[in-house]
């Protein structure tokens, strides 16, 4: 169990991009696997009482939302200010640390490089130029019937599933249950879920095809969270969302359907 301190809040002065903060290795490495696994770099806003990163992907197939909150770090205090990170080389850094450890951040305002601490090892971070980076994109309205709350075991269980069959899978609801199917060149796999099986759902007649390739990534962005909150339509997008740092920090996936040929 993580003992979270409520976090000391400072705005300081204005005209200086400044940021510093001490979190828990293991809210931070699993924030950042969840945002990493389908982009690999990222505008993150920072402000004097959360830190938010919003992009998509390459192909425009797949966006993903992050918050941390402020009460999920152990300490924060910044202005608001934007940064561009390297996700590959931010991953690789935060591996370094042991989970059950703290991890210190800081702006460098001169070098513009994050200063990254942990169990007395230190890391100077290059920062990428936010204006190369693609905008942040504004997250969608999306009329979504269906929702459908389920363990994040059975959500990457299904996923593994239809992998070993196909390289798409349609998810839907019929006759308020929530199903999933697969189909490839000779072998089927389908998994039916009622009431007793999910945490809870919402029906509606239902059914999208989307890209395993994506739901693959989005399952291992999903890591330990305990819970997967799934919203669909009808050949629409499917939003795909958990929460880490009990509650504190919020990941959302929003993933295009592949389009059905006839």
């Amino acid at each position: 169990m993580i003992n979270i301190r409520k976090p000391h809040l400072v705005i300081l002065s204005e005209g200086k991009d400044l940021f510093k903060a001490v979190i828990s290795a293991e809210i931070l490495q699993d924030a950042i696997k969840a945002i990493s696994a389908i982009i690999d770099e990222s505008r993150f806003e920072i402000s004097s009482d959360k830190l938010v990163a919003r992009a998509v992907d390459p192909a425009n197939a797949a966006m993903v939302s992050l918050e941390l909150a402020g009460d999920a770090f152990i300490s924060m205090e910044g202005t608001e200010c934007e940064i561009g990170v390297d996700l590959g080389r931010f991953s690789e850094v935060l591996g370094m640390a042991d989970r059950s450890g703290e991890i210190e951040l800081e702006l460098d305002p001169n070098t513009h490089k994050l200063d990254i601490t942990m169990g007395g090892f230190s890391y100077k971070l290059s920062l990428l130029d936010p204006s190369t980076l693609r905008k942040a994109p504004t997250v969608p309205v999306l009329d979504l019937p269906a929702e459908i709350a389920l363990s994040g075991v059975v959500f990457r269980r299904m996923i593994k599933a239809a992998e070993m069959v196909s390289d798409h899978m349609s998810m839907g609801v019929r006759d308020g249950v929530f199903f999933m199917e697969a189909t490839g060149d000779s072998d089927h796999v389908s998994m039916d879920l009622t009431g007793s099986d999910l945490i809870s759902i919402v029906p509606a007649e239902v059914r999208s095809l989307y890209s395993l390739d994506y739901l693959s990534d989005i399952s291992k962005g999903v890591g330990n969270a305990s819970e997967v909150v799934i919203n669909l339509g009808r050949d629409l997008p499917a939003s795909i969302r958990f929460e880490l740092a009990g509650g504190d920090c919020m990941v959302k996936y929003v993933l295009a359907p592949r389009i059905e040929s006839d």
